[in-house]
């Protein structure tokens, strides 16, 4: 039985520690026992799924406005997005940075430790969504203003974002809570949360905004009730935990616990406040040149919107590969079996390179099919669309190495290194490139600043990683 302070000197554990771990413990645990591949199947795939429903509540959305409200609509969705990936920030903050902590807890046999942090974790997700909740409708104009809105979306984002921000809450904890579920060992009951509310927001969608013709007042409505009920579904799973019991104290957030939490949720938080920044950056530079182009503020938005929302789907699957990954190679880093922390994750690089290519070869060969998706448009609107999706997109075939690596050093009690590679893309390569080839080359410069820096992205992981790899015990 470890002391308080043992306790205390393990929140960031050294190599030499989990090497002399308890072996007994590790082999008893499925994630220590059973075939690496087997474990990848079972976690990643209830975790794809997860994830691509979670993207449906922004494909739903972009669907029923564009065919009842048009382009406007649709771009006033993509106005209000930072706000979204705010939202996808908090819950992977607390919600990965929690399960890492829990899962390297459990293996190393630490079950009580294991348990604060879990619960801290859970608390702070309900916590963040009411603080954004409120900073959104306190200062709601201004900061769709801020996001690049033209004055002719501007009230359309107004009604959208004033209605969905009530569903902050939920939405963080559903996320986040289903990365605490997975951690727990229960992959498919986070999937089923997710599912709940999506297939709620799809029929409510058709509902709202087709029958009843509330434009984008029922998608907003339709998104936020489908997030209520995913939201308390997932509070009650945690509240019956397989593998540990929390208790009301457990609740009491104590910074040693979030300190850690944060410290091991930091990188794919910070992945996605950095897709906030360069989201709002391309919101108004594509607002600022789309206005000096032939296709004028609006179109260049909307388009973007979409295209960025499909190419989720395809990053929903990388993510949830990667977040599959995530209670493997925590249990087993922290157990001292290296070589399946190795074997885990070439399994999860193999399963994303394959999926990687189908996704470019279909960026590259049908845009015109999949923007059409969304409703109709000018030839103008078509045209932008098509290069959008060969140009900004043309790296896709490697842009599942950055997420997966990521959030592998994070899962192995890594995060300043899961960090800074979290901020290759859209930090340091992304952001400044959004800034400096329109200069020279306009709008067009805004394409091609994706594929460069997809580029470099793409080599410093497979470096990162490989390095690490040397550096690992046998």
């Amino acid at each position: 039985m470890k002391t308080e302070s043992s306790v205390k000197n393990q929140l960031f554990v050294p190599a030499e520690w989990r090497i002399a771990m308890n072996n007994e413990i590790s082999t008893k645990n499925p994630l220590g026992e059973n075939p690496v591949n087997s474990l990848l199947y079972q976690f990643a795939v209830p975790s794809i799924i997860a994830m691509l429903v979670s993207s449906l509540y922004n494909i739903v959305d972009q669907f029923f406005i564009g065919r009842s409200v048009g382009a406007l609509g649709n771009a006033a969705t993509n106005i209000s997005f930072p706000l979204s990936i705010s939202c996808v920030a908090i819950a992977l903050l607390f919600g990965i940075g929690g399960a890492s902590a829990f899962n390297i807890a459990m293996g190393m046999g630490e079950k009580e430790n294991a348990v604060n942090y879990l619960a801290n974790s859970a608390a702070m997700l309900f916590l963040g969504g009411v603080a954004l909740t409120a900073v959104t409708l306190i200062f709601l104009e201004p900061l769709l203003k801020f996001f690049g809105s033209p004055d002719n979306v501007l009230e359309y984002a107004k009604v959208y974002t004033r209605i969905v921000a009530l569903g902050f809450p939920f939405l963080i904890f559903t996320s986040g809570g289903g990365h605490l579920i997975r951690a727990d060992g229960r992959p498919k009951i986070s999937m089923v949360c997710n599912l709940a509310g999506a297939l709620i927001n799809t029929v409510l969608d058709a509902l709202f905004v087709f029958v009843l013709n509330m434009g984008m007042a029922g998608a907003a409505y339709a998104t936020i009730i489908g997030q209520i009920v995913s939201g308390l579904m997932a509070a009650w799973y945690l509240a019956h935990c397989r593998t540990i019991k929390i208790k009301k104290e457990n609740l009491r957030v104590r910074w040693k616990y979030i300190s850690r939490v944060m410290s091991l949720g930091t990188a794919p938080c910070a992945n996605q406040l950095a897709m906030m920044v360069v989201q709002i950056v391309m919101n108004k530079s594509l607002k600022y040149y789309g206005s000096l182009s032939v296709y004028g503020e609006s179109i260049p938005i909307a388009c973007a919107g979409i295209i960025t929302k499909v190419n989720q789907v395809f990053m929903s699957f990388i993510i949830g590969i990667s977040q599959g990954l995530q209670p493997i190679t925590s249990f087993n880093y922290g157990a001292g079996r290296y070589g399946r922390v190795r074997s885990a994750y070439r399994s999860a690089v193999a399963c994303g390179a394959v999926l990687a290519v189908i996704a470019f070869i279909l960026f590259q060969t049908i845009p015109h099919q999949i923007i059409s998706l969304f409703g109709t448009g000018s030839e103008e609107y078509y045209r932008f669309a098509e290069n959008y999706f060969h140009i900004f997109l043309f790296f896709t075939f490697i842009n599942f190495m950055q997420p997966i690596s990521s959030n592998f050093f994070t899962s192995i009690g890594k995060p300043v290194k899961g960090t800074f590679l979290s901020l290759t893309r859209q930090i340091i390569f992304l952001l400044p490139l959004l800034i400096i080839i329109p200069l020279f080359m306009g709008i067009d410069g805004i394409m091609y600043s994706g594929p460069v820096a997809d580029g470099l992205a793409g080599v410093i992981s497979i470096v990162m990683v490989c390095l690490e790899f040397r550096k690992m015990p046998a």
